[in-house]
């Protein structure tokens, strides 16, 4: 099974978002956070967040790119449980039982959404309002295979200097 960890080429997360996700947390879409949002909530930070942002798995923040990998079996079992509880703090899940469910469910939507690309594939997230909520699309940028040539430096270890 595949899932996506969050992944920081800088730091322009920690500016644009008020939570920002940890370096390699395992993510989901998070899109149900904004379900009941309007326009009127979608300003600074929370807008940025609403935009782009996927939902770490520990911290709850937000980050703008996930890379797809390999997740265990128990990896997930341990998510699904930190996600129900979230959903019992958080949004007033009626039990720790309903909300599992509905962790495994966001689990497995972003598992499928995983499953067509190679590791390291990178994904981003966009999100508009519309008439019925909020609306995802998804971007996947493919890993690219660095030549040796790109880090290998030539010469001899023969050559001396002086």
């Amino acid at each position: 099974m595949k899932l996506a960890r969050a992944i920081h080429f800088d730091e322009s997360d920690t500016r644009v978002f008020h939570n920002p996700a940890r370096t390699g947390e395992w993510c989901i879409s998070g899109g149900f956070e904004f379900s009941n949002w309007s326009e009127a909530d979608l300003t600074g930070k929370a807008r940025q967040a609403f935009a782009n942002g996927w939902m770490g798995c520990e911290t709850f923040g937000r980050v703008s790119f996930v890379a797809v990998t390999q997740i265990e079996p128990a990896e997930r079992d341990v998510l699904a449980d930190r996600l129900a509880q979230h959903f019992v703090e958080i949004y007033g899940a009626p039990s720790i039982d309903v909300a599992r469910k509905v962790a495994l469910e966001e689990l497995s939507q972003m598992a499928d959404l995983c499953e067509e690309h190679d590791a390291n594939t990178l994904l981003t997230v966009a999100r508009e309002l519309a008439e019925v909520g909020v609306r995802e699309s998804y971007r996947s940028i493919e890993a690219q295979a660095a030549g040796l040539e790109q880090f290998a430096i030539h010469g001899s270890l023969d050559d001396d200097p002086h």
